[in-house]
């Protein structure tokens, strides 16, 4: 943009107006300047503008992308509808400050998690006391090979479940010096042993009759059952240590009753291995709170060790390594008088202990019923059904099944790991609604 031409000529024809002029000339300068700088401005702007516009553009298509639907479920992790499930619980009972002044720990507390279904069907709700030799309350949350576990058969029929990580095992804190050592996870060499029949027993000592029967465990080819099958492998990280302290029955069975205390309801106790004696000395100590018990394969036999080919004295109370009650009741368990059959009760058996007669009755269980199952092909099979033997002559109504029996075949003794545990749920299921009311 110049400046006009009249006015320049103007300017120089007239010496008066050159001051004028002058002036003019800085005035058109300023404006000139101020336009030019207004216009810089406006590109500087529009600039600015444009870039904002796209980073705005840019976080809406993000987010839109964030926003948009992701196919549930997803296809590479295991997941599970949680549709039924009403509301869930996640606690500690029990626990108790041990050790010398500035040195105290807090030991014995065991880690609860409830799950209430959105409609409860059935007004007594299950209480699992399972976790014996290794394993935790995972188990019951999903299979090896990535079914729902017992939790959500149970859940999803309308229970209520109380699911428990024992002192000193999983969520719940070992105190090294009070828990006992810690046995370490099982080789995978026992594992495939007593878990998945991968391999024949080791010894004919710790063999058993009915393990070529086992055909439930998860998994396909040759490699089935075995270490290096993602499925077995998969099972083997789930198991972890196991504390040995002389107390832990007693000390498990006090949190048990504490938790119990809390739900201040009838309750079904559920039994599985090692640990069941805590839930029969719960039982047996709060009989009022306990309207039925499913043991499956608990911890046996009464008396004598028999697992797997071993000896020595276990269980002399019968179901317990600690005093239960008895009527006519006794201060040592010698009272029982126990004896061994002459003979066991069938082929693949073993001779079970029994009292001599008049047997001492077990006189705070008489009225809760108990549903007593073993797996076909489980190590326990040859003594399981000493269990069931022992409560019956002591006055407690329990039903013993063996599982083939009830078109549930080749079960080892981690049945709710295994292809058909929802099926044995069901079984569960099924005789509770059956016979409690």
């Amino acid at each position: 943009m110049g400046w006009p031409l009249e006015c320049k000529a103007k300017a120089l024809s007239n010496p008066n107006s050159r001051h004028s002029a002058d002036t003019q000339l800085l005035t058109w300068v300023q404006v000139v300047d101020f336009e030019r700088t207004s216009n810089i401005m406006k590109l500087r702007t529009s600039a600015v503008l444009y870039a904002i516009t796209l980073v705005l553009l840019s976080g809406w298509s993000k987010a839109d992308a964030q926003n948009a639907p992701i196919p549930i479920p997803l296809t590479s992790v295991p997941t599970f509808s949680t549709a039924n499930i009403g509301r869930q619980g996640h606690f500690y009972v029990g626990g108790k400050w041990v050790g010398e002044p500035g040195k105290e720990y807090m030991r014995g507390a065991m880690y609860v998690e409830v799950w209430v279904p959105k409609k409860i069907q059935f007004k007594y709700p299950i209480v699992v006391i399972q976790a014996g030799g290794g394993q935790t309350n995972v188990a019951l949350l999903q299979t090896p090979d990535g079914r729902p576990g017992w939790a959500y058969d149970f859940v999803n029929r309308g229970y209520t479940i109380y699911m428990l990580d024992l002192p000193a095992r999983g969520r719940s804190a070992y105190v090294p010096g009070f828990d006992g050592d810690m046995n370490p996870p099982r080789t995978g060499s026992m594992m495939e042993e007593v878990w998945s029949s991968g391999r024949p027993p080791a010894t004919p000592q710790s063999t058993w009759p009915q393990y070529t029967k086992h055909t439930q465990w998860p998994g396909d080819g040759p490699n089935k059952g075995k270490m290096g099958d993602p499925i077995f492998d998969y099972y083997a990280k789930t198991d972890t240590e196991s504390p040995t302290g002389r107390d832990m029955e007693r000390l498990t069975a006090d949190d048990v009753l504490e938790l119990m205390d809390l739900i201040g309801q009838p309750v079904i106790l559920l039994l599985h291995s090692g640990v069941a004696p805590s839930g029969w000395i719960a039982a047996d100590t709060r009989p009022k709170l306990v309207k039925a018990i499913i043991a499956v394969e608990p911890v046996a036999p009464p008396i004598e060790n028999a697992e797997r080919g071993s000896k020595g004295p276990g269980r002399l109370w019968g179901l317990t390594n600690q005093p239960i009650h008895y009527d006519p009741p006794i201060k040592e368990p010698s009272e029982l008088r126990p004896v061994s059959q002459d003979k066991p009760d069938g082929p693949g058996l073993i001779p079970c202990w029994v009292q001599q007669e008049p047997a001492h009755k077990l006189v705070n269980l008489e009225n809760i019923p108990v549903l007593n199952v073993s797996g076909e092909a489980s190590y326990h099979r040859p003594y399981s059904h000493c269990i069931a033997k022992w409560l019956n002559q002591a006055g407690v109504k329990t039903t013993y099944v063996n599982l083939e029996d009830v078109g549930l075949p080749g079960n080892g003794h981690q049945m709710m790991s295994e292809k058909n545990s929802a099926g044995i749920a069901k079984f569960f299921m099924d005789w509770l609604e059956k016979n409690i009311h």
